[in-house]
C-alpha cells in the first residue's frame, strides 16, 4: 500500500464525495452571499459580518481542500478483498476482553471514517492496527493509554 493513500470502505467514500458536493454546490454560494450582502453595509474595515462572513469561508474552504485531499488519496476496500477469514477494512470483528469476559463488535474502518461511539474504529488506532491480519480464535495483547487490553476475536464477518 502506498503510504500516501487513505484506506476507507466505500460507505465512507460516498460519505466524503456526498459532503464535498453539498460544501460546492450549496455553502460556497450561501457564504458568497453574506460575504456580499456584508459589504452592501458600508465600510468593511469595522464590519462584523464581513468579518464572521470571511472566517466561515476560509473555513469551508479549507474543508473542501481537505475532502479533495481525502477523494485524491483515497483508496476503497473492494468487497473482493473482504473474504472475512481475517480482519480487514469493513468488516465487523466480534471481540471478547479476556480480563472482564465482555464482549462487543466493532467495524474496521479507514480513519477519516472513525467513529468510536458508533462502534467504528480506525485501521489506524493502536486497537485496529493489532486486530488487522488476525483470525477468528486469535488472541491480541494491546498496550493502549488504558493499559494492557487482551481480546480474543471471536468472530469476523461482512457488513
Amino acid at each position: 500500500m502506498n503510504s500516501d493513500q487513505i484506506l476507507m470502505t466505500r460507505e465512507g467514500y460516498d460519505k466524503i464525495v456526498k459532503e464535498h458536493e453539498y460544501l460546492v454546490s450549496v455553502r460556497r454560494g450561501e457564504v458568497a452571499e453574506r460575504i456580499k450582502e456584508a459589504i452592501s453595509y458600508g465600510d468593511i474595515s469595522e464590519n462584523a459580518e464581513y468579518d464572521s462572513a470571511k472566517n466561515e469561508q476560509a473555513e469551508l474552504e479549507d474543508r473542501i481542500l481537505k475532502l479533495e485531499n481525502m477523494l485524491r488519496k483515497g483508496k476503497i476496500i473492494s468487497e473482493d478483498e473482504l473474504t472475512g477469514d481475517h480482519v480487514n477494512l469493513g468488516l465487523h470483528v466480534l471481540l471478547k476482553d479476556r480480563h472482564t469476559k465482555d464482549e462487543f463488535e466493532y467495524v474496521i474502518v479507514g480513519a477519516t471514517e472513525a467513529d468510536p461511539f458508533a462502534g467504528k474504529i480506525s485501521n489506524e488506532s493502536p486497537v485496529g492496527k493489532a486486530l488487522l491480519g488476525k483470525m477468528a480464535g486469535e488472541v491480541v495483547d494491546i498496550q493502549t493509554e488504558m493499559g494492557m487490553l487482551s481480546l480474543e476475536v471471536l468472530k469476523i464477518r461482512k457488513a
